[in-house]
């Protein structure tokens, strides 16, 4: 029996190997077209099974786990990705998640089951447990829900109907998206208590939002984004300090 993360971490470098380098845009053009016809899709998922040999030599595991190991991922990796090319929209960012979500899965499971002496209880009763929540819950936080308080509080402050200038539009979400990105380095360097990092995305964005609210004759826009990333900030920052408050008192 192993460690559980002995074996995990191996395992899900082999497949970031297999999935992203050693598969070319040819392969995965070929699934796309040919689907369960793709002698590309067999090849791949075979690969990926093969690969998986280089980690179970080196940490000894025997023969016939190691047979099981190798036909597992190879027909669970064959079927997930004969789903994703045969969606109707494969393509999108949603359906890459639950791909590589549902490959891992498989692998933890794994992992899980060759494992020594770990069970469900053992890892929620781990005293790192409850930290981990914390910190997942914090980053759950302060994506979503944060954007719609945002979002509740700038519609106090409408940006003035005067404004007619569409030059500015950018990207459809993109700004959430921004948002997403900002809270998250925030919140992640609060909880390892890099400060000055965080001074350094503030300014970051301060620069790239100066020249497009520069070209801004209309007050109202500049004062708009000005309310939004302040409350931006201030929440992440929030989170983060208790968050890391939290921890300590936990740690201690």
């Amino acid at each position: 029996m192993f460690d559980f993360f002995d074996v995990l971490i191996p395992f899900l470098l082999i497949h970031i190997i297999f999935d992203f380098y050693l598969q070319s845009n040819q392969w995965v053009e070929a699934k796309k077209k040919y689907t369960y016809r793709s002698t590309e899709l067999y090849f791949h998922s075979l690969l990926h099974g093969v690969g998986l040999l280089i980690p179970a030599v080196a940490l000894g595991i025997d023969w016939r786990s190691t047979a099981f190991l190798v036909a597992t991922i190879a027909v669970s990796h064959f079927i997930i990705d004969l789903w994703k090319v045969r969606a109707r929209n494969g393509d999108k960012f949603s359906y890459f998640i639950i791909d590589q979500t549902l490959h891992v899965s498989v692998l933890t499971v794994i992992a899980f089951h060759m494992a020594n002496g770990v069970t469900i209880d053992t890892l929620l009763q781990h005293e790192k447990f409850s930290d981990g929540v914390m910190v997942v819950f914090a980053y759950l936080l302060i994506l979503k829900p944060t954007s719609i308080v945002i979002g509740c509080v700038l519609k106090k402050y409408p940006i003035s109907s005067t404004s007619n200038d569409t030059s500015n539009s950018g990207l459809i979400a993109g700004g959430e998206l921004i948002g997403y990105l900002e809270r998250a380095l925030i919140l992640t360097f609060t909880l390892v208590g890099s400060y000055a990092a965080v001074g350094f995305v503030l300014a970051a964005k301060s620069i790239f939002r100066f020249g497009e609210l520069n070209k801004s004759n209309d007050r109202s826009m500049t004062e708009y984004v000005l309310i939004g990333s302040l409350i931006s900030v201030v929440i992440t920052t929030l989170v983060g300090t208790l968050m890391s408050l939290g921890l300590n008192v936990t740690i201690k």
